[in-house]
């Protein structure tokens, strides 16, 4: 029996595998177990993960998507905590020491968080994403809120995870906030280790690039999730901020890609979530913009938004 499961869903990795199995390998905590599963890359992902020998337990599917390569990665586990590690991207050192004495130290917490670096392709770094600075604390009212879920940086007890299905296998983008958010309603808490953990690598292959499909499952999972029966009064009522968050998200996503059609649908969508001045909804919306690109590194030019024809018609549209 080990303590910690770490879980590395790999398709088609070969470029950036082994960093991330060496990164695991480099950890001050000792008690784990490194479980890869192959979703039917093409490549010599294989190869790679078979230097390391019994160091890593190898699964191989069919191609199946990420969450089903988690799913299959869960029923093998044997730890008491899951972690989740992405083919490219990067533990750091203590990041499994901090977060296991988390969990240690207070037996009801079912998720130990922290936050990331953004690096570019080589891995330098651009920024360092600390999300308990605008959400000190994980209650329930800012998990469902703010839904701050990067797996990377994330350990969860795995007595939690067993109450659910596992990952939704119907989603490509966001099947790791749909999971947090069900754990949530189920009353799993959370807590920070206020530390950065894990580098989260940005390059052109980056799955999370697909920006529209993002911004369409994380409107669907929002949907689905507040349209429960079950729901207690106290979450349902979480419904219009959550939901007017998660669209200014997917509306800065879609802007850093070029969809600004798309971006302007997103915001004006919020628009109707929020019961603010309209003249606080489109400054709330500049100010968010500009606060995710300082957390991911990226210049923001408010110049060239505002001036831009997508912008003026939402801005006419909605002050009409």
């Amino acid at each position: 029996m080990v303590k910690v499961s770490v879980i590395i869903p790999a398709y088609n990795g070969d470029r950036y595998i082994g960093e991330a199995v060496d990164s695991i390998l480099s950890q001050t905590y000792s008690d784990y177990e490194i479980i890869v599963v192959d979703d039917g890359s093409t490549d010599s992902t294989r190869q790679v993960i078979e230097q390391y020998g019994s160091k890593i337990q190898y699964l191989s599917q069919t191609n199946q998507g990420v969450a089903a390569s988690r799913n299959l990665g869960l029923s093998k586990a044997q730890g008491e905590y899951i972690a989740f590690l992405d083919q490219d991207d990067v533990f750091l050192t203590h990041k499994l020491a901090s977060q296991v004495a988390l969990l240690d130290q207070n037996s009801s917490l079912g998720i130990a968080n922290s936050g990331w670096q953004i690096v570019n392709q080589q891995g330098d770094v651009n920024a360092a994403v600390k999300p308990w600075k605008e959400i000190p604390e994980l209650n329930l009212t800012n998990l469902i809120v703010w839904k701050p879920v990067f797996l990377g940086a994330m350990l969860f007890r795995r007595s939690w995870l067993e109450h659910t299905e596992g990952f939704d296998t119907t989603l490509e983008q966001t099947p790791d906030v749909d999971l947090v958010l069900r754990l949530a309603a189920m009353g799993a808490t959370a807590a920070w280790v206020k530390q950065v953990t894990v580098k989260y690598r940005q390059h052109e292959a980056n799955a999370s690039k697909n920006t529209l499909l993002q911004a369409q499952e994380l409107d669907q999972i929002l949907e689905r999730f507040f349209s429960q029966s079950n729901l207690s009064p106290e979450i349902k009522t979480l419904e219009s901020e959550s939901r007017y968050q998660s669209l200014i998200w997917s509306a800065w996503r879609l802007q850093q890609t070029g969809y600004l059609t798309k971006m302007s649908d997103y915001l004006y969508k919020s628009w109707f979530y929020s019961q603010k001045y309209p003249t606080e909804i489109i400054l709330n919306w500049i100010k968010s913009f500009k606060t995710y690109s300082t957390e991911y590194g990226i210049d923001f030019n408010v110049s060239s938004l505002i001036s831009s024809l997508e912008w003026q018609k939402l801005i006419k549209k909605c002050l009409v």
